[in-house]
């Protein structure tokens, strides 16, 4: 049966099974993959379920919380049986609280078990366990008779179920070690008995096991604190004199539903009321565990867990002893000991004392020895009193002695004896006591000499009360007074102190304000009495008052004086003396009040303008001077000028405000105001605002034909139609204020805080790609207008542009030595800000590229380049108006290795064909080709006789004999060329042979013959970009015309392919084959005797070409 939090459950696929603990005891997780994805975690039960015990019939409730990412799905299950059944198991999950419950409902003893909480996701298994103990509930019921027989209730006839717990037991001790049941003894007791515990245990020297004891400590009480508050006042187990064995505990637990299991050697105990065997009962946070009638068989190892967590562990230890001599009554007299023994029948190292049910301890009050042979048990009672009576008891296991103590009175004894009184010089001191009897008589000491009355001492005596009083008490009085009955003597010490006094007129006097003006002096007196020696210190507004130019402090033995000197109104405030010695501190408070000229009043505010009167108003000064306020001084001051003019010419104005009828209209004021007391008059205040004398005017009415004239990432302009005036009803403008609100807020700013006179502005400091509302009010001196804005909002940004590539000197072709960085730098165009992409070769480019992008450009960067590396790189710049690519190749290569050796051979007269191994790079670059050189041993200087050869082989023409020829063969690529392949030397002997005239029989020949391509075109695959190289070899007398086609159009003439035709190699060169490039390309031949053709088919980027060679006679 399952829970599920609002999240889509995910099917957990394991691969792998990694056990992890929770951070909550008692929970286990297993993980299903080997590492979890970023932001993804194992579920976690957060809040395990807690055992429950309730009674037969009742509900059961597990409540659990669960933590993970993605969220768990919780189910419920049990060790013995299904919890599908909906009648007996109901789950969900309170998304309130966030918690799992699982409801048992009606519950049985048959259900109870140890109930599973599993919580899952795809990334693992979170589980925890709870156990449900079930108490049977005992059922009477009455006899019935029915048909004349009895009914048997067989319900009472069943036994009492009880479910039993097991708790993990205590590891053996093993030989040569300590028993791991001294440690947990060790952690519930008092370090008080941390001695006796040992020694039960065999170890007489326990200070080594402090520190492994102390880091147990540690870990049991971060244990406890899980699921307990407050722990404190352990006592261990023993038995009390009403026979009982009883431990006890105050506890306050984090949860006041948590199951307290007590266990006996590892086997839970089921307690139920007082009269039963073993009880757990509570009051407040007090909890006592009792065992009715202990006997032999209740010994054992106690502990008390509260859910899991082990709280205290207490050793009930059962020995067989029983006394072979009891202790007995006894008899004494007050202030004597009395002593109580017993003597056992086997050998114990210690006993229980014990008066009521309190157990007594070794100390000051009891003393407790044991004899050797641990036999005889001794309890000595000190000094008896009375209140000592009482039944002593001795137990030893669970046998027990009694004995009673009386204690006889000797005399008279004191109920309530004296006590130290303090009493101040001048007051009334009285000292008393009480005795037992009222017939007793006795006597006051004084430092030992009677006292008897007179010179104002009293002696009283009312019934058992003795009374001494002082009626007006002196330094000389402090003494030490006994008061002596019968024997009996108590005694205290009277204490005279002299605090400091003030006298009522003098502290009148001085309590009342002192007046000033500013610049004179002020002066206080305070006389004081009180003992010696006594502190003065003068204080103002709480700040201590020191000896200095202005304060003069002067102190003797009966007064106090302090003078302040040249006061100013900043002095006025409170004056406070504090006289102080050992017996107290008084204090005494007046006031200094400065007069003076009062302060500025608030700055007139303009409360109306016409162009014959400006009406003004203000508030009174804060600062009086210390008088009343008798008037006010008005001045303005003309905008222009730099004087300011009493307006007030016939007196002080009365009120605080004023109509100003001596303007000019048109013109422009200011206006302060200074108040007046029986001083004087006081600084002038600031000036208000610049107010003209004119009448009011009407607001204006809106702008019109507001637009927007141009924007940018963080900027746009406005601009806008001056309202037009209406008279009576909307006045000219005179300004405008323009207000932005971004679209989140609800709050409009405004941008200009002055208003600008013209109709455009521009508003700066805009966020990009940000979104406003925009609005313009006019305004002038009667107001603002009614604002006017877009019906739409305004996004910061430039004019939409389509993307487009910027740059004339853009690089579409690029070569780069193996090992230099590549550092492509593509600007661009376009708004809104693109999206940008690169790929190489139509696949996105690896990671160790870096690409860089701003607003206007992108950058490749590729740091130690690798042949690999090379390719057609393709960027893409789109936004929302279209997209552009612009493609770059990139060829990163090396300097090329020399081709193989060279081999000769001649097959035509005057020629030599050269035969060449490939050079390594051939196979990894297919840019490489071969230049050929020659030098002979005529003109010795090297000459290119082939160049752009994409074969390995060259036949050389115009040998002639008689010299030698050296060949060299260079690899070349983009990078240049390579060390060169040097030929053996090759030469034709030059034959000589006897001079003859031979006259030839004169024949006629003809050597002419139609023209034939010797070699056709080949194949030949060049990439878009790239060189492509076309060649064929023709003969043919007369030397035929060669011409080339391309789609049957002539090419000799077109500039942009380069024709050659050197004896008879007829070469066609293409510098940058692109799309345009493809087409049937034919070489056509011809003479007078025929003509002869050869065609290709190029493609571009792997397009196949098909030869044709056609031969037509003539």
């Amino acid at each position: 049966m399952s829970s599920k939090t609002p999240q889509k459950e995910m099917k957990p696929q394991v691969t792998v099974a990694i056990k992890k603990r929770s951070r909550v005891p008692g929970v286990m997780i297993t993980q299903f993959v080997e590492q979890l994805p970023a932001g993804k975690t194992t579920p976690d039960i957060t809040r395990k379920p807690m055992a429950v015990t309730v009674q037969e019939g009742k509900k059961a409730f597990f409540k659990a919380m669960v933590s993970g990412e993605p969220a768990p799905t919780v189910a419920w299950g049990r060790n013995k049986g299904e919890v599908d059944d909906p009648e007996k198991y109901k789950t969900r999950y309170d998304e309130k609280a966030r918690e799992h419950i699982l409801e048992v409902i009606g519950v049985s003893i048959d259900q109870a078990d140890t109930y599973k909480c599993f919580a899952t996701n795809e990334y693992g298994k979170a589980v925890s366990t709870a156990t449900l103990n079930v108490i049977e509930v005992s059922h009477k019921k009455k006899s019935q008779t029915e048909n004349g027989q009895a009914t048997q209730d067989f319900r009472s006839m069943l036994k009492k179920t009880t479910v039993v717990k097991k708790k993990k037991p205590i590891p053996p001790k093993k030989e040569g070690e300590i028993d791991p049941k001294l440690f947990e003894l060790l952690l519930s007791a008092p370090k008080k008995d941390y001695e006796k515990i040992c020694f039960d245990y065999g170890v007489t020297d326990f200070r080594w096991l402090l520190k492994k004891l102390k880091q147990m400590e540690k870990e049991r009480k971060d244990e406890q604190a899980k699921v307990v508050e407050k722990l404190e006042d352990v006592k261990q187990i023993e038995v009390k004199p009403s026979g009982k064995a009883e431990f006890s505990f105050n506890m306050t637990l984090q949860d006041p539903n948590s199951v307290i299991t007590v266990y006996k050697d590892g086997t839970s105990v089921s307690y139920d009321d007082e009269n039963s065997k073993h009880s757990l009962n509570k009051e407040g946070s007090n909890y006592v565990f009792s065992i009715k009638n202990p006997g032999p068989e209740d010994a054992g190892l106690y502990q008390v867990d509260v859910e899991e967590t082990n709280i205290l562990t207490t050793d009930f230890q059962v020995p067989a002893v029983e006394f072979a001599a009891k202790i007995k009554d006894v008899k004494v007299t007050e202030s004597e000991d009395a002593i109580f023994q017993c003597v056992l029948s086997t050998p114990l190292n210690g006993i229980t004392w014990s008066k009521v049910d309190s157990s007594l301890e070794h100390g000051d009050k009891y003393e407790i020895t044991v004899s050797e042979d641990k036999l005889t048990h001794t309890l000595r009672v000190k000094n008896c009193q009375i209140v000592d009576i009482g039944a002593f008891y001795a137990i030893a296991g669970i046998t027990s002695s009694s004995a009673s103590l009386r204690v006889e009175d000797k005399g008279v004894q004191f109920v309530c004896g004296l006590s130290d009184t303090v009493a101040n010089v001048g007051d009334r001191a009285e000292l008393s006591c009480k005795l037992s009897s009222e017939a007793s008589e006795g006597c006051w000491y004084k430092n030992g000499k009677l006292l008897t009355g007179g010179e104002g001492v009293e002696i009283i005596k009312d019934g058992a009360c003795h009374t001494l009083t002082i009626n007006c008490c002196k330094k000389d009085d402090t003494a030490v007074y006994r008061f002596e009955a019968e024997g009996r003597k108590s005694e205290a010490t009277l204490n005279i102190q002299d605090p400091p006094k003030l006298d009522p007129d003098a502290f009148g006097k001085f309590t009342k304000p002192v007046i000033i003006k500013a610049g004179e002096n002020a002066e206080w007196k305070m006389p004081f009495s009180g003992g010696a020696p006594m502190t003065i210190q003068w204080y103002k507004d709480d700040d201590e008052l020191l000896p200095a130019t202005s304060v003069k402090i002067e102190t003797s033995e009966t007064e106090g004086q302090l003078r302040l000197t040249k006061c100013q109104r900043k002095d006025r405030g409170d004056v406070k003396i504090k006289i102080k010695n050992e017996y107290g501190t008084l204090e005494a408070v007046s006031k200094l009040i400065v007069l003076g000229y009062p302060g500025p009043p608030t700055a007139p505010k303009v409360v109306s303008a016409f162009k014959d009167c400006i009406n003004l108003s203000w508030c009174a000064p804060c600062d009086t001077g210390g008088t009343k306020i008798v008037g006010y001084n008005l001045e303005k001051n003309k905008t222009g000028t730099n004087y300011w003019s009493l307006v007030n010419q016939k007196g002080p104005i009365t009120d605080t405000k004023y109509a100003v009828k001596d303007v000019f209209e048109g013109a422009a004021y200011q206006f302060r105001v200074s108040a007046i007391n029986l001083s004087g008059a006081g600084d002038a205040s600031i000036p208000c605002e610049t107010v003209t004398a004119r009448d009011p005017m009407k607001p204006p009415g809106k702008v019109t034909d507001l637009k927007l004239t141009s924007s940018s990432y963080t900027t746009f302009s406005l601009a806008w139609t001056k309202p037009k005036e209406v008279k009576g009803v909307e006045d000219e403008a005179q300004g405008y204020y323009v207000e932005i609100r971004p679209m989140e807020c609800l709050e409009w700013t405004r941008c200009n805080a002055i208003p600008v006179t013209l109709t455009s502005y521009n508003v700066l400091g805009l966020k990009a790609m940000a979104t406003y509302w925009v609005r313009v009010t006019a305004t002038n001196y009667g107001g603002d207008g009614e604002p006017q804005g877009f019906d739409k909002y305004i996004i910061t940004m430039p004019p939409p542009v389509r993307p487009k590539f910027k740059g004339q000197n853009m690089k579409t072709f690029m070569v780069v030595r193996s090992g230099n960085t590549v550092r492509l730098n593509i600007n661009f165009e376009a708004c809104p800000l693109p999206e940008i992409s690169w790929v190489k070769d139509g696949i996105p480019v690896l990671k160790r590229v870096t690409i860089t992008n701003s607003d206007k450009g992108s950058q490749l960067l590729i740091p130690t380049s690798e042949r690999s590396d090379s390719g057609i790189y393709t960027i893409t710049v789109q936004n929302l108006v279209g997209q552009e690519s612009f493609n770059v190749e990139i060829r990163v290569t090396d300097d090329p290795n020399p081709p193989g050796p060279i081999e000769l051979d001649q097959n035509i007269p005057g020629t030599v064909t050269l035969c060449w191994a490939p050079s390594p790079d051939e196979k990894r670059d297919d840019r490489l080709h071969y230049m050929v050189s020659k030098r002979d041993s005529f003109k010795r200087t090297w000459r290119t006789v082939g160049d752009n050869l994409f074969n390995n082989k060259f036949t050389a023409v115009d040998i002639m004999p008689g010299r030698e020829y050296y060949f060299r063969v260079f690899a070349k690529n983009d990078m240049g060329l390579s060390a060169p392949s040097e030929s053996p030397a090759f030469a034709i002997k030059k034959e000589k042979g006897k001079f003859k005239v031979n006259v030839p029989q004169i024949k006629s020949l003809d050597f002419e013959f139609p023209p034939s391509f010797i070699v056709p075109l080949k194949r030949r695959t060049a990439p878009q970009g790239y060189e492509c190289y076309m060649s064929c070899a023709v003969k043919g007398d007369p030397t035929p015309r060669v011409t080339w086609y391309r789609n049957n159009i002539s090419l000799n003439t077109n500039t942009n392919y380069h024709v050659t035709n050197v004896c008879g190699v007829c070469s066609l060169l293409i510098l940058r084959v692109g799309p345009k490039d493809t087409g049937e390309y034919k070489v056509i031949i011809e003479n007078k005797l025929g003509t002869a053709e050869s065609a290709m088919t190029l493609s571009v980027r792997g397009i196949t070409m098909v030869f044709k060679f056609l031969k037509f006679p003539m």
